[in-house]
């Protein structure tokens, strides 16, 4: 029995051993991650592009799917009814749709989304302002998530449309916070405008990939298995953003400046101009998505395969609009106002010759004409944003780009709903000559930006309580630090939590440039 207690008891020692290592290489790791800035600043762009991945291939991966799924419903609750014509249909457990508003409530479910984000942001930017990016970001995702398993269990109309309103709920938190992340991590104008392309491209091969990942996925392994797949990537990046951000424990942002309201920002007329701007780009996308496809049957016949990669050449042109705009604005950032405005040109020419297209082929250089030019404007003037709550107010994204997320919902509500209706009244090539003209005649009014990038952020709010005096927790804060630098010491945190002072470099100094790191 003896050996038996040592050999039992040199296990337990292994093992705790191995526990303890594991726990100090876990330490380590966190503490790499969060001692490098560099390393943090890209584990958080991988964490914000996966959720925005995810939000747009949730947004668009219902297009092949909802439709034919509820048609199906729709088929089987009539041979449901005409097999049992005494049952009552409401005891059924199958919930039949009108047939007469069945493309009404196709459009309604479909805008649902953009419709609930559009009236959550106006209180998710405020919020997201209070509390800091990370919390909304993690609240978004878990929300996503839920979503997600939702529309993969749903069996009725009413369960797929609590599930669509439920994702715009976790989008107006996870998108918005994550956008506004990425511009106070990156505070460099060249840095941002390049982490901001990257988040796009993520948007959009997530809008472009997701029609096909859903039809065939759908066809060959049924409704829950994309929507499932979607789930499980959600969950590790809610995961990810837990460990990494630590949303619970990090109180950095409680004694942070107060963002400036929102209604502020909203009436200031160079973001005005540019929430415009990105509102008029997006309509051609948000428009011809749930009108082009019965076009192209009744025009051209094209099959299902080409209706369904219908957009997806149009990611290429968009990742290279994106690379352009990046380049172009590092080399000459005054110009961010003429880039939005070619793209906005591109746009309305691209827009004005859809109709004129006779087969799947010719179609293709327009949509990727489009696409093109949406990449010039997004990409030209998310930052732009982010500039001029720098210069004009105080560093605090989150009501910024909720109004700049408000931009797109507005399109995005518009269209599944409106676009329609418009094809039905007025014709598809007065819809496409109408929104070609729209982005023809909104391009001259981004040269209300062209003296933007000469603003110098001379003093700010912020400044000028410093030096006025510290007048809060926050503000005292900076004070000593400003003391400290000018005495030449630098404050580092030790594993303890205890705050030391170590003497700074004269080059270091130098290098770190102004008063807020």
């Amino acid at each position: 029995m003896e050996p038996e207690g040592r050999t039992e008891g040199h296990a337990t020692n292994l093992a705790q051993s191995a526990a303890s290592k594991l726990s100090q290489m876990s330490e380590r790791t966190k503490q790499l991650v969060v001692q490098d800035p560099e390393r943090q600043k890209r584990i958080i762009l991988v964490i914000v592009c996966t959720a925005l991945l995810l939000d747009n291939m949730l947004y668009m991966v219902i297009v092949p799917i909802i439709p034919d799924y509820l048609e199906g419903l729709q088929n089987a609750a009539d041979r449901a009814q005409a097999a049992l014509p005494h049952t009552n249909s409401t005891n059924s457990t199958i919930h039949k749709l009108p047939k007469g508003n069945f493309d009404l409530q196709i459009g309604v479910l479909f805008a649902s989304k953009a419709i609930l984000q559009l009236l959550v942001n106006p209180l998710s930017g405020p919020f997201i302002d209070r509390v800091g990016y990370d919390i909304p970001l993690f609240i978004g995702l878990n929300v996503m998530f839920l979503s997600t398993i939702i529309f993969a269990f749903a069996e009725n109309y009413w369960t797929l449309f609590l599930a669509r309103s439920m994702q715009g709920l976790g989008s107006a938190f996870a998108d918005t916070s994550g956008i506004a992340l990425i511009a106070d991590r990156y505070t460099v104008d060249t840095e941002r405008s390049k982490a901001l392309g990257i988040a796009l491209a993520f948007i959009s091969f997530g809008s472009l990939v997701a029609p096909p990942f859903g039809g065939v996925l759908y066809q060959f392994a049924g409704k829950r298995v994309p929507f499932l797949i979607l789930a499980v990537i959600c969950l590790a990046d809610g995961i990810l953003c837990l460990t990494v951000l630590k949303p619970f424990s990090n109180r950095e942002r409680e004694n942070m400046p107060v963002g400036t309201p929102m209604y502020k920002l909203m009436i200031d007329p160079y973001i005005a101009v540019v929430a415009g701007a990105l509102t008029i780009c997006n309509i051609p996308l948000a428009f011809l998505e749930p009108t082009i496809a019965n076009w192209m049957e009744d025009t051209m016949h094209a099959s299902q395969w080409e209706i369904g990669m219908t957009w997806f050449p149009a990611f290429f042109p968009h990742v290279l609009g994106v690379y352009l705009t990046v380049k172009l604005a590092a080399k000459y950032p005054h110009l961010q106002w003429f880039y939005g405005a070619i793209g906005m040109v591109f746009i309305g020419a691209s827009s004005c010759t859809v109709p004129a297209c006779k087969n799947f082929g010719e179609l293709m250089i327009p949509l990727c004409g489009i696409c093109f030019g949406i990449a010039f404007v997004d990409t030209a003037l998310l930052p732009t944003l982010g500039f001029l709550v720098d210069v004009r107010h105080v560093s605090v994204y989150g009501s910024v780009y909720a109004i700049a997320d408000i931009s797109y919902c507005v399109a995005y509500a518009l269209g599944p709903v409106a676009a329609g209706q418009i094809v039905h009244d007025l014709g598809f090539v007065q819809l496409n000559l109408g929104m070609g003209l729209a982005n023809v005649l909104y391009a001259p009014a981004l040269l209300l930006l062209k003296n933007v990038t000469k603003m110098k952020p001379s003093y700010s709010e912020r400044n000028m309580l410093l030096e006025d005096g510290p007048t809060g927790l926050y503000d005292t804060i900076k004070m000593e630090q400003r003391e400290k630098k000018r005495k030449g010491l630098c404050t580092t945190i030790d594993e303890n939590g205890i705050e030391t002072f170590a003497q700074r470099s004269h080059s270091e100094e130098e290098s770190s440039g102004g008063e807020y790191a």
